[in-house]
């Protein structure tokens, strides 16, 4: 006996159809949040290293490579913690382990590589405070610890006020206000490394 479609029933070729467009938004969506995470986290260790290096050197200090306000490191490990922590669990504990790790080990590649391959040293714990943990200048327990409680905000506080955010305004507003600012960022964080690469 052949069935007969309800009204409320969607033939499965549609089906595939709205499955897809619905896959499509949400990693659009998710690549809005990465780029909002990416400007956040290069902002947010601009300040930090700001106002340690206030209590380091006595003054303030430019840091970062490029003119804005924001540091490769810290965009690209936030970057790589949005993205890798997508699929693990969501507690305290996890987050900090995972998120220590990984921003820990791309801080090391990222200081060892940049030192020896293009001659720019853009930080060295040899010559700070609270360096406990030194590697060779390039990483250090503080800055591994921090990366692990900054993963941890990063995932259970900041996200979820970037999801609202995005939410609550039209998809025009959601590209320029987070597309824009990590285009900017990222550009002027190449150019200022190509630049001082260039000076050495």
């Amino acid at each position: 006996m052949e069935r007969r479609k309800g009204i409320g029933q969607i033939p499965e070729g549609q089906k595939g159809v709205r499955m897809d467009r619905t896959r499509k938004r949400e990693l659009g969506r998710k690549w809005l949040l990465a780029c909002i995470v990416f400007t956040f986290g290069g902002v947010f260790g601009f300040i930090y290293e700001e106002l340690f290096y206030r209590i380091d050197l006595g003054y303030f200090v430019k840091r970062g490579s490029g003119i804005g306000p924001w540091i490769f490191i810290y965009a690209g490990g936030a970057f790589l913690i949005f993205w890798m922590t997508e699929r693990i669990p969501k507690n305290a504990l996890t987050l900090f382990l995972f998120s220590a790790l990984l921003c820990g080990g791309l801080e090391l590649a990222t200081g060892f590589i940049l030192h020896h391959f293009f001659g720019i040293r853009l930080w060295d714990y040899n010559v700070e405070i609270w360096n406990f943990g030194n590697i060779g200048g390039y990483i250090c327990a503080r800055s591994v610890l921090l990366f692990g409680f900054c993963g941890v905000f990063l995932r259970l506080i900041a996200v979820p006020l970037f999801e609202r955010f995005l939410d609550s305004v039209s998809i025009k507003t959601a590209i320029w206000v987070s597309v824009g600012p990590a285009v900017v960022s990222a550009l002027d964080m190449l150019i200022g490394m190509i630049l001082r690469a260039g000076k050495l």
